[in-house]
């Protein structure tokens, strides 16, 4: 298990041991003590799953009241995972970063409160994500910004993705920068 920073200060890539052979594999997909011996200390008060057909696309959401940070992972299928910095104060304010996660490849992708998340899901099998989250959902205080803004520019991987009626009514990137939430 090790660390990977990302360009992006605050989000990080952990790389999970996988033990395989031809039976199958065996990975810890977290471990307190091993990864707060990296530096890596976080409390988590919820674990989710969520199950996304081939060609969806969920995002771009985060939550500010609790703040909400996540830790996310693929168990089953393949998901591109982008995190856009929504931090006002950042030198990098408004750039994302990007990861493909899925079933086999031991990644884990930290994204921290003051990050907006989404995913595609790639190939043609439905995706399983498992995430832990440091706050509790408040639906009062989460927010989002399209997908597809032009301002973002994000390079999605998929063509003509579903979304859900909420994601296609996201504000603008320009909206959120005229009051964005102090992190």
């Amino acid at each position: 298990m090790h660390i990977e920073s990302c360009p992006i200060e605050g989000l990080k890539i952990i790389h999970l041991t996988v033990h395989g052979d031809a039976r199958g594999f065996f990975v810890e997909r977290y471990h307190k003590d091993k990864l707060a011996a990296l530096g890596f200390d976080q409390e988590f008060i919820q674990d989710n799953h969520s199950r996304s057909a081939p060609g969806i696309l969920r995002g771009l959401h985060w939550q500010s009241h609790p703040q909400q940070s996540k830790l996310v992972g693929v168990i089953r299928g393949r998901v591109w995972d982008v995190a856009v910095d929504i931090r006002p104060d950042s030198p990098t304010f408004g750039q994302h970063h990007a990861v493909e996660l899925n079933g086999e490849n031991g990644l884990l992708f930290w994204i921290p409160s003051g990050f907006a998340h989404g995913f595609c899901v790639l190939g043609e099998e439905p995706a399983d994500m498992i995430y832990k989250v440091s706050g509790a959902y408040n639906p009062q205080s989460e927010g989002g910004i399209r997908f597809d803004d032009p301002q973002l520019a994000i390079p999605w991987p998929i063509e003509n993705p579903l979304t859900s009626p909420r994601d296609q009514n996201l504000m603008s990137f320009a909206q959120y920068c005229a009051a964005p939430v102090r992190w």
